[in-house]
Order: structure tokens, then C-alpha cells, then sequence
């Protein structure tokens, strides 16, 4: 009698990974929208476009500061709980701003002015600051070691292809479809709210605790992985002097210090620099897609830089350079776009949205292998490793918006635009801007020689397979 072919492993990590993707496009969704909607946002509270860059440092200061103890969460409680708290969190600030600006019914009383909104979006920043940590715990649980990069990809390309889908949205929504402003972002944290429902009843920490998950399954997820430790203490001093986790934080640091600029400050730079194409809602549409290309084409890179990494790895066996060859070119190439975006400057539309689409693409590069090595070097602690990287990558975010705020602020003339004055940006704003941004990326390329993936936090130790029992 033939023995029964063993069962071939099920799918359910799919399915988990879907659902990881939506809230990724979620996250993006809930923050390129002030790109959009700034201008009326801040008129609700009476102040000037041009000081929105603060609303920006608030955000990103939270989102950096709660980037660990998020991360500690998911390590010690697990992503399900934590990553439910995040999104009704951050979903209840997007749904509360809509109230900026607004006077109580029958009185002249704003409650939400405009240091409330910075206020609020330090809150909103809070909430935001663990789902991409939480997201990378997961990934940890449910995927095998050398799909990692790839999952982590799949992620990331999901967040820019929302991301640069949101000017669209918002023309389609407010300026052609005819919602307020304030309605679009009670969309938006309704989306939210639904996600978490779905999310409730369908994701589980780990696959043993899912019951459509099987055996074979099971052990192709874990295969490698060292048993977790009941009530282990987390070896806090150990990650925060580990060289590896040092560089990586540092390397992280120039992506967020440059990348912000597309999704905050690109949609209004095109039409400072093209202002004939507001005249026509084609005109308005067209610049919408080309201000969230680089987000759009970003999903491209997130993709193939994590296939890359992954495939490089499982051909050669080198994981040091697997991760590290994608991020040094991804960054070398988002330099060079840049310093070519500042060239042509003021020039041909499309020649010049290229280069910053193009930037888009070749930063996005770099995010697949980053992450995948947050979990290398992290191992049972990716979590935290990982909310680590970011959070200190977002104080990059914060410096990043703060300095480019203030250079374009410096830059700001009035001019006249439909009869009426308004707040433009010189040209040589933005060249200053590419120019630094250039400079940057070039230190990031020396950032990656210094991290080494093959060396995690703490050596997993991996229980010996049990040896057959004889037979008679």
C-alpha cells in the first residue's frame, strides 16, 4: 500500500499579506491627502499656506518618537491587538480635523484653530507610528525567510500606488465630484474604521493560531526560526549600541529627509512652475497624476528592489550584499535625478516631472532590501528593530520638512494668478531643495557599506530537528 502524499502547504499568509497591504495604502492615503488639501485646510484656521510645513514637523516628531514603544507592542502583546489600536487611533484624528476651523453651532467659537491642529496631528502622528513596524512583525510571523523582501515589497508598492493615486482621488472627489473638503477626509477615516472591522475578523498573530492554516504551512513559515522565549526580556541596551542597528537607522535618515518633498510639496510645485495647467479640469487632472507619479512608479520600486534583494540572495547565499547592492544603487540613482530635476527647473513640464518621477522609482529601490534587513538584523525583536529604523528615519522626516519649509517659505513671493494674489515659489526654491536632497542621497550610498544583515541583535538558536526513531 502507497503511503499518502504529504499535503501541500495552504495559503492563508496571502490572505494575511492582502490585508497588510490595504492598511499600507490606508496609512498613505490618511497623510498624501494634505498634500491636496492644505490650502483649505489652513484657511479654516486663518493662516497661510506657506506655514503648513509645521503641521508636517508636529506629524512627523509623534511618528518618530512612538515609532519603539509601537514596535515593543507588537513584540510583546503581537501585531493583531496592536495594529487594531493603531488604525481606530489615527482614524478618529483624520475624522476630527475636518472640524478645523469649524465654529460651535450658534457661536463664533473654533474650537479646533490652528494650534489645535498642530496639536491634533502630533496626536494623529502617534497613532500612525505603528502600523509599519507592526506590518514588518507580521510579515516576520507569517512569511518564510527568504520571502521576506518580496512581502515587504508587496507592502511598500501598496502604499505608494495609494499614495500617488491621492491627488487623483481628491480632484475626482472635491474638485470635480463636489465634496467639501471636510467630507473627503470623513471618507477617508470611515475607510479606516471598515479596514479594522475586516482586519478584527480575519488576521491572527501567528499561523498556528489560525484555523485554516495547516500543517505544512505551518512549518514552511517557521522553518529556521528560533523559539520564542515566554516573558523574554527585551535586550534594549543591546539593540540601541548595536553598530548594525546604528547604520541602519542612519541610512533610513536619508530617505525620509528627501522623499517627503513628493508627497507634501510636489503637487503645489507643479503648479507654481506650470500655472497654465490650472485653467481646465484636464489641465487640473494632469498635473494630479504627474504630482503622484513618483508615488506611482514608487510601487514599481518597492516591488522590484524586493524581488532583487530576495533573488539575489537565493542564487548567491550573500545577504550582506543582496541587501546592500540595491539600496547603494537605489539611493546613486535618486541623487541623480534629483541634481537633474534641478537643472530643469522653470523648463519643459514633462522633462522635469520625469526627473522627479524618476526619483520616485529609484528611492523606492531601497525600501523592499531596508526593511528586509530591519528583520535579518531584528530577528524575534523586528519589531522593535524595525520601529527603531523609522522612528529615527522620521526625526530625518521632521529635520527634512523643517529645513525645505523654510527654504521655500524664504522663497515665497506674491504674484498674480486668475486676479487674485497668491503665495508662489520661486525657482530658485526648488533648485536649492534638489540640490541638497542630491547631496544627501550621496552620503546614503556610504551608509549601506556599513550594515551587515548577516549579523542580527541576537543569535537565534534553532532547536535540532529530532532524529527518526528506528524502525523494526
Amino acid at each position: 500500500m502507497s503511503a499518502t502524499p504529504p499535503a501541500a502547504p495552504t495559503t492563508v499568509r496571502y490572505r494575511m499579506l492582502f490585508l497588510l497591504c490595504l492598511l499600507a495604502m490606508i496609512t498613505y492615503l490618511d497623510r498624501a491627502m494634505y498634500g491636496s488639501a492644505k490650502g483649505d485646510l489652513m484657511a479654516a484656521v486663518g493662516q497661510p499656506e506657506k506655514r503648513f510645513y509645521l503641521v508636517l514637523v508636529a506629524f512627523q516628531i509623534a511618528y518618530a518618537l512612538f515609532e519603539i514603544p509601537a514596535g515593543w507592542m507588537g513584540d510583546r502583546f503581537g501585531p493583531r491587538i496592536t495594529l487594531l489600536r493603531v488604525v481606530a487611533w489615527f482614524s478618529l484624528f483624520v475624522g476630527l480635523t475636518a472640524f478645523a476651523g469649524y465654529a460651535l453651532p450658534g457661536t463664533e467659537i473654533v474650537v479646533i484653530g490652528f494650534g489645535v491642529l498642530v496639536a491634533m496631528q502630533f496626536l494623529f502622528g502617534i497613532g500612525e507610528a505603528g502600523a509599519f513596524p507592526n506590518i514588518s512583525k507580521a510579515i516576520y510571523n507569517w512569511f518564510p525567510e527568504d520571502k521576506r523582501g518580496s512581502a515587504k515589497g508587496l507592502v511598500w508598492m501598496s502604499a505608494r500606488l495609494m499614495g500617488g493615486l491621492t491627488p487623483f482621488v481628491w480632484v475626482l472627489l472635491v474638485v470635480i465630484g463636489g465634496l467639501t473638503w471636510r467630507q473627503a477626509l470623513g471618507v477617508f477615516a470611515a475607510v479606516a474604521a471598515l479596514w479594522c472591522v475586516a482586519f478584527y475578523a480575519t488576521f491572527r498573530n501567528r499561523p498556528a493560531e489560525h484555523p485554516d492554516v495547516n500543517a505544512a504551512e505551518d512549518e514552511l513559515i517557521n522553518a529556521g526560526k528560533g523559539a520564542t522565549q515566554a516573558n523574554e526580556a527585551v535586550p534594549w541596551g543591546r539593540i540601541f549600541t548595536n553598530r548594525n542597528v546604528l547604520a541602519l537607522c542612519a541610512m533610513y535618515t536619508v530617505t525620509n529627509f528627501n522623499w517627503y518633498f513628493l508627497m507634501y510639496y510636489l503637487p503645489k510645485t507643479l503648479k507654481d512652475q506650470f500655472p497654465s495647467g490650472n485653467a481646465t479640469d484636464g489641465g487640473k487632472l494632469l498635473l494630479a497624476l504627474l504630482g503622484g507619479a513618483p508615488l506611482l512608479v514608487g510601487m514599481a520600486g518597492c516591488l522590484l528592489g524586493g524581488l532583487l534583494t530576495d533573488r539575489y540572495i537565493r542564487r548567491t547565499g550573500d545577504r550582506k550584499w543582496g541587501r546592500r547592492i540595491y539600496g547603494m544603487l537605489g539611493y546613486g540613482l535618486a541623487g541623480c535625478c534629483y541634481a537633474a530635476a534641478a537643472a530643469f527647473t522653470g523648463g519643459n513640464l514633462w522633462v522635469f516631472a520625469g526627473c522627479l518621477i524618476l526619483v520616485g522609482f529609484t528611492n523606492d529601490l531601497i525600501m523592499g532590501p531596508s526593511w528586509a534587513t530591519a528583520q535579518d538584523i531584528g530577528r524575534r525583536y523586528s519589531a522593535i528593530v524595525s520601529g527603531a529604523m523609522n522612528m529615527v528615519g522620521n526625526l530625518g522626516a521632521a529635520l527634512g520638512n523643517l529645513i525645505t519649509g523654510l527654504i521655500l517659505e524664504t522663497y515665497t513671493v506674491k504674484q498674480m494668478v486668475d486676479g487674485k494674489e497668491v503665495d508662489v515659489v520661486s525657482g530658485t526654491g526648488y533648485v536649492t531643495c534638489f540640490t541638497m536632497y542630491a547631496v544627501v542621497y550621496g552620503l546614503g550610498v556610504l551608509t549601506w557599506l556599513v550594515i551587515d544583515p548577516t549579523k542580527p541583535v541576537v543569535e537565534e538558536i534553532v532547536a535540532p530537528e529530532p532524529e527518526p526513531e528506528e524502525t523494526w
